[in-house]
């Protein structure tokens, strides 16, 4: 429970900041996000279950409110606040910004760290490696491209660069930071070369931190794999900010995809290392060998046999697009037959593997192991390893039984891709509540999900079936509005138009209305629903003279300078844009006077997992387009208004192209469901 002495420290801590936030402003809206969360997390309203979905609008002060609640707290009570985002963007902003602001101001002694995956950083050896002996990547790797690997290893070594891929100076293309990131087989902290590494130096530094702030997706692989990273749930109060996003990465988290076919180039390769294994490590390991070697020949028969019994299909599969989806999960009867079974023995694979993996870094220092049959070997095994998980996940879900007759739970698919023929199976869950409820819900001490867009069309039951919280009693929901002055400072202007989005001649229209609602050196971003309708209008507008800046043609972050370029000097600028700029884009002031949203961002429901989510649905009795499109829809809209007042001074208007939402039943409750911006209707 909240002591009167830690509530008197948190409202001390609270004038504190106050008094050392320039230009700062009282808002009653913070004042309650604060004793909100405190109170969940402290159990004042269930003592077991202390979980809040708390959704706080633009200006709210969200992220000082949760380390306000939950530091203090957390440090009296020996717990981890374990904060958990979904954009960079924001993991840059706590770090670099709001908790340095917070110690300095707070007066409390605590550490902080980010934490992330493996991938991001680099193993400093392996840079040394590229260094010594480049004739062992250049088949694999282009040398133009190749980024200068003595000023990298310069640069960390007079600690300019962190070691991280976020921090790098320089460009270094993807194939060649997969040569040099801080995989498990390269980069071990068993081996005393290692222990400075920037991965190794970045985990220690989070054994010691009180604050963690970590991605999504992190979170619930360190969730899944037994809290290897973090502290265990009953440790942690966790924060997830952006957490109107969580369901959507636990399902991809879950998901799983491999080859159907052309499995026995790897395992012919792995055959082949296997063998070399025999000559290289002592004859006591011979039976770790031929274990591997005979799970290895087992599983090629299997996979060849599914590989035989796809080609059948292929024609039927693939008459008309690259993907089909099996109605009801239902798997061709060999697939389902034998999944149980691949699934089992590529686990038994990896598991031997990983024996032999232990084995070679036992005897890797061996001089009868050269430097170049070292990197090559762990390069072959790093590769079986990861062939091995992808054929055992995707064997696992496959194995799961789907009755079509009962609630179907997955997602189904299998792709072409071309040009080499590869046949590509997926599986996706269609919901991950009860696995989220499970790991992280029922086993935290506490958990805190917040958002400026938790509620769709007003209601919290959607995020609540989502993240697998209709049956938790003790959730408490907090719904805290904006400080801003909608009515005054915006206006959301529905011009009339003669067509809707749904027919072709709508980007005809378009081109010739846009222009109208593109103000003079004024700064402009229109935001389109897809990516095709988005090049037919700027191809148009750039033929009637404008100057537009279009997402794709340049980094965001170098279209974002240029815009701010132009607007700092008092130009036009016109900022092009598809969903992704719909949501974490911050251009307070000036930078964003003037929004276009072309059309509703409805999905197009011809993804695999979108056509099986509307199918379990429609199964059920229900309407796919009323429970999953528009609810959906209406929250992207939220976040894509939500791009204009991003300070109390702001102001400008928002132009929505979509007559849908005056024309039809659902139109109302979406424009109820946005903030209260004057609305004019054009007639």
């Amino acid at each position: 429970m909240l002591t009167e002495q830690l509530k008197s420290q948190i409202r001390l801590i609270h004038q504190n900041i106050k008094i050392g936030m320039p230009n700062y402003q009282p808002r009653p809206s913070q004042n309650k996000l604060i004793a909100e969360m405190a109170n969940i997390i402290a159990g004042q309203y269930h003592r077991q279950q202390r979980i809040g979905l708390i959704e706080a609008g633009t200006g709210t002060g969200k992220s000082l409110a949760y380390l306000l609640a939950a530091i203090p707290y957390a440090l009296q009570q020996k717990k981890t606040v374990v904060i958990a985002t979904a954009t960079v963007a924001l993991q840059e902003q706590l770090i670099s910004k709001d908790l340095p602001f917070f110690l300095q101001n707070s007066k409390l002694n605590f550490d902080y760290s980010l934490v992330k995956g493996r991938q991001r950083y680099a193993c400093i050896e392996r840079i040394k490696q590229q260094i010594k002996h480049p004739e062992l990547f250049s088949s694999t790797q282009s040398a133009n491209t190749a980024p200068d690997w003595s000023e990298l290893l310069q640069q960390w070594q007079q600690r300019h660069w962190l070691g991280d891929k976020d921090s790098l100076a320089m460009s270094v293309p993807e194939p060649h930071w997969q040569a040099i990131n801080a995989d498990a087989m390269h980069c071990s902290n068993t081996s005393l070369v290692h222990i400075n590494c920037p991965f190794h130096l970045a985990r220690a530094e989070a054994e010691t931190a009180q604050v963690l702030v970590v991605n999504h997706a992190l979170l619930l692989a360190d969730l899944a794999n037994g809290n290897s990273i973090l502290p265990p749930p009953a440790d942690c109060i966790y924060i997830i900010d952006e957490g109107h996003h969580l369901a959507e990465t636990a399902r991809d988290f879950f998901a799983a995809s491999a080859p159907l076919n052309q499995n026995s180039i790897w395992l012919e390769k792995a055959a082949k290392t296997i063998q070399q294994l025999f000559a290289l490590l002592p004859e006591t390991e011979t039976r770790s060998l031929l274990r591997l070697e005979d799970s290895c020949n087992e599983l090629k028969s299997l996979l060849k046999a599914i590989e035989n019994a796809s080609v059948p299909f292929k024609a039927r599969w693939f008459e008309q697009k690259t993907q089909f989806r099996f109605a009801d999960a239902a798997l061709p009867k060999l697939m389902q037959q034998q999944a149980e079974e691949i699934a089992l023995v590529s686990s038994k694979t990896k598991s031997q593997l990983d024996k032999v993996l232990q084995l070679v870094q036992e005897h890797i220092s061996s001089n009868k192991i050269s430097v170049k049959q070292r990197l090559l070997l762990l390069q072959d095994l790093n590769y079986l390893a990861l062939q091995l998980e992808q054929q055992n996940a995707l064997w696992q879900l496959y194995a799961v039984e789907q009755n079509q007759n009962k609630a179907v739970t997955q997602a189904r698919w299998v792709e072409l891709a071309e040009p080499n023929d590869k046949l590509i199976a997926h599986a996706c869950p269609l919901a991950v509540g009860s696995k989220l409820a499970k790991m992280l819900f029922d086993e935290a001490f506490a958990v805190i999900v917040c958002s400026a867009t938790l509620t769709a069309l007003n209601s919290f039951n959607y995020i609540k079936y989502d993240l697998g919280l209709h049956d938790f009693e003790g959730v408490q929901i907090v719904q805290v509005a904006s400080p801003f002055a909608y009515a005054e400072k915006g206006t959301i202007i529905i011009p009339k138009m003669k067509t809707e989005p749904t027919v072709s001649e709508f980007t005809t229209e378009l081109i010739q209305q846009l222009p109208h609602y593109l103000p003079k050196q004024q700064a402009s971003l229109v935001l389109f629903a897809s990516y095709w309708q988005m090049q037919q209008v700027a191809t148009a507008l750039r033929d009637k003279g404008f100057s537009l800046l279009v997402q794709g043609e340049a980094s965001r972050q170098a279209l974002l300078q240029l815009h701010s370029m132009n607007c700092n000097n008092k130009k036009t600028s016109i900022l092009f844009g598809t969903q992704s700029f719909s949501e974490g884009l911050d251009l307070p002031g000036n930078l964003l006077t003037n929004l276009v949203i072309t059309k509703l961002p409805f999905a197009v429901p011809t993804s695999p997992l979108e056509e099986a989510l509307a199918e379990a649905i429609t199964k059920k009795g229900g309407n796919a387009f009323t429970q999953l499109a528009i609810p959906a829809t209406a929250k992207k809209l939220v976040q894509a208004c939500g791009r204009l007042l991003r300070q109390e001074q702001d102001q400008g208007r928002i132009i929505i192209f979509d007559r849908r939402l005056v024309n039809k039943s659902y139109g109302t409750a979406m424009l109820n469901a946005l903030p209260p911006f004057r609305r004019q209707i054009e007639h």
